[in-house]
């Protein structure tokens, strides 16, 4: 990915920086086939269906607004509500960290460092933590 992996701005938001939609659909592809392939994260993996297409659509169309380009899943589903969607699924330490390491590895294996890097690691971590709904 070519960018210069600046820190987001309103002018050159982490959408713009990861490449618009082209980037966020490579990001979510390549977290969804770790998730889907990586021993390590078998407990996350279980809590999704059968077949990730549906999940993969939702988390693009969710990273897409939330990182400052189209709103697409506002747009279809209305407020994300992102705790409360998540309070049927058993999330703790553990689903949390593997989630964690899923969006690591696809980070790292799309090139994304530097500054951009440092915020979506803070900004990734603050929201997987707050999925948590159970203790460890």
């Amino acid at each position: 990915m070519q960018n210069e992996r600046q820190t987001p701005s309103p002018d050159a938001t982490p959408y713009d920086l990861l490449g618009g939609a082209e980037g966020v659909r490579k990001l979510v592809d390549r977290f969804y086939d770790l998730m889907d392939n990586l021993p390590e994260a078998w407990e996350v993996r279980r809590l999704h269906g059968e077949n990730l297409d549906h999940a993969r659509d939702k988390l693009f169309k969710f990273l897409s607004g939330w990182l400052g380009g189209p709103p697409l899943y506002v747009q279809e589903y209305g407020h994300p509500m992102l705790r409360r969607r998540h309070l049927p699924f058993p999330i703790g330490t553990r689903e949390r960290d593997q989630w964690l390491l899923c969006m690591g590895q696809a980070l790292d294996e799309l090139g994304i460092d530097g500054p951009l890097r440092a915020h979506l690691d803070q900004a990734f971590f603050r929201t997987a933590d707050h999925m948590r709904n159970r203790p460890d």
